[in-house]
């Protein structure tokens, strides 16, 4: 015996498909609203960790900038004394410049020499003498020049043949010539000078050198 369906078998079945269809949707549709909000919510974690760590980089930044500005004022400071205590202690140099020079001048001048004029002008100095011979001039200008802390800069202007004056020792001999010379001198402050032996320095240079 033939049984024969006569029941609308097809379309029940594009019914369940669709049934189907729409709850698999809704379902992907709940799942992914799910995710969305789930990423959301840890974007917004994210975003809010690193506006916490913008604030206290800002704070630190704000803090690091008056660090700064108190550095840059206490550097201003620093550079305004030393800049007073380096004009202090050039007028010190100033005031005691002659002494070192006359102290210079003994010091490096050869036997044989004698100084008649001695003029300074602010840092040149003018020096006339008379000599011996010319070598004695030429060691008075290498003196100066290699073996001088206050010194620089010898320029020979001048030198000429002269007659000894009466009253020198070399008059008292006998009526010689000498060379009479006139040089210029620079003065100059070293790096490490010794002021406070430079007085004395002078006096007993000059007692060695007095006849």
């Amino acid at each position: 015996m033939i049984l024969i369906n006569l029941l609308p078998h097809r379309e029940e079945k594009r019914r369940q498909r669709k049934r189907a269809f729409f709850a698999t949707l809704g379902a992907c549709a709940v799942l992914g609203l799910a995710i969305a909000g789930a990423w959301y919510l840890v974007l917004m974690q994210l975003t809010s960790a690193q506006q916490a760590r913008n604030d206290f980089l800002k704070g630190e930044i704000g803090r690091l900038e008056l660090q700064i500005k108190d550095i840059a004022t206490l550097r201003a400071e620093i550079e305004a004394l030393k800049a007073r205590q380096k004009a202090v202690e050039g007028l010190q140099t100033d005031r005691n410049m002659p002494v070192y020079l006359l102290d210079e001048l003994v010091k490096q001048t050869p036997e044989g020499v004698y100084l008649t004029s001695i003029k300074q002008n602010g840092q040149v100095v003018l020096v006339s003498g008379m000599a011996q011979t010319n070598e004695r001039v030429s060691e008075f200008l290498r003196n100066t020049l290699y073996n001088s802390p206050w010194l620089e800069r010898p320029e020979l202007v001048e030198i000429k043949t002269a007659v000894a004056p009466s009253g020198t020792a070399a008059a008292g001999r006998d009526q010689r010539r000498l060379n009479e010379f006139s040089m210029r001198l620079t003065l100059k402050r070293p790096q490490a000078p010794a002021a406070a032996s430079a007085p004395a320095g002078a006096a007993s240079a000059a007692e060695k050198k007095a006849p």
